[in-house]
């Protein structure tokens, strides 16, 4: 074995190391739910805390500031933006909603497992307990509905005085 190709083995074993490390600490397995509970305080959900922009409130900020990703959250958001549903395998219908602090989410509600938001409007307010996934543009929220086969943390959407799970 060559010093170059010994070098090379090296660095790559070290790579997988560090992705095994990264995987396993924030229990990344298959079957595993979402390595944390982030949620806002119940008392001031959805309204912003002065001074911060909403941040304090908003945990939907923290995870999107640090980039944290398969993450269960709970808060509230406006809807920005109605968009189409996704009917490319289960169908997902879909909305931007943007936070107290300003972020935009896109939210992605499994409509084959929970019932739709019908007549759901720009403007209206939706609280929601589900997974985060980490993107530049704000993040997507989805598993807000409950798990048919029992090993997944059920998630929600509240619109109207009604729970969509």
């Amino acid at each position: 074995m060559t010093r170059r190709t010994r070098w090379t083995t090296i660095v790559v074993v070290v790579v997988l190391a560090a992705l095994a490390v990264l995987v396993l600490g924030r229990g990344g397995g298959a079957g595993d739910g979402p390595a944390a509970v982030v949620t806002s305080s119940p008392a001031n959900e959805g309204a912003p805390s002065a001074g911060s922009g909403g941040r304090a409130d908003d945990p939907v900020r923290a995870l999107f500031d640090g980039r944290r990703t398969g993450v269960e959250v709970q808060g509230t958001g406006v809807v920005s933006r109605i968009l189409s549903d996704d009917l490319d395998g289960s169908r997902h219908q879909r909305f931007i909603l943007t936070t107290p602090s300003g972020v935009s989410i896109l939210v992605a509600h499994n409509i084959d497992i929970a019932p739709r938001l019908d007549g759901l409007a720009i403007g209206d307010t939706v609280a929601f307990l589900g997974d985060y996934e980490w993107s530049a543009q704000g993040g997507t929220v989805h598993w807000t509905h409950h798990d048919p086969s029992g090993r997944h943390q059920n998630g929600w959407l509240k619109w109207k005085g009604r729970t969509y799970a």
